[in-house]
């Protein structure tokens, strides 16, 4: 089974991509609804014993989560450590399912693919992008969101040029759904002839 990794910064249209991917029949695993799953259920405890007042109702809330976590690199890691192995085991067990079920691939969708080391586990990469100013518009307009937000968001990702520089494919959303849709495919078509990376 071919691992495709998916990336890409805030705002490029990955989520939408992700479901190209879902819609051509390759099974798809989002890290991020993995994390949310996890924030109300088998997370929340060790959370709260690392953080605690941080939860409530049995779910993580994310707002005091991040109000003790954000610009503090000690509890970024501290959280990471009880996260970061419930997502790789989530992952495995997402893989085996993939590959039990006779999938030729199997894409991973990880916004923060490169920063974690994530990228070697696949055969290639695909990185979602487009131009800066489409990028912004598209973030700013989200609900609640500032220029301040978005800025320390950016931070934290590595720039979306490095990003496409170390991609194998990269899918430009900035010309609507249905081109992205036919870049989809294409990689799809190209991936079925190439080697894998990993045994």
């Amino acid at each position: 089974m071919f691992i495709l990794g998916l990336t890409g910064s805030l705002g490029m249209g990955k989520s939408t991509t992700a479901k190209f991917f879902a819609e051509e029949g390759v099974p798809v695993h989002d890290a991020d609804a993995v994390v949310h799953k996890l924030y109300e259920g088998e997370a929340t405890p060790l959370i709260e014993a690392a953080f605690p007042g941080t939860t409530a109702g049995g779910k993580v809330d994310r707002e005091k989560l991040g109000a003790r976590v954000i610009g503090n690199a000690d509890a970024i890691r501290k959280l990471e450590g009880i996260v970061h192995p419930l997502v790789a085991k989530a992952r495995d067990a997402f893989l085996a399912e993939a590959e039990r079920s006779g999938a030729k691939v199997a894409v991973l969708d990880i916004p923060l693919l490169f920063e974690t080391g994530g990228d070697k586990r696949c055969d290639a990469v695909a990185v979602v992008s487009a131009p800066e100013a489409v990028q912004r518009q598209r973030v700013l307009e989200r609900p609640g969101m500032t220029e301040q937000k978005l800025a320390a968001m950016l931070a934290k990702q590595m720039p979306d040029a490095d990003k496409r520089a170390r991609a194998d494919f990269v899918v430009d959303t900035s010309q609507g759904f249905e081109a992205a849709r036919e870049q989809v495919r294409d990689i799809l078509r190209r991936v079925a002839t190439m080697p894998k990376r990993h045994p």
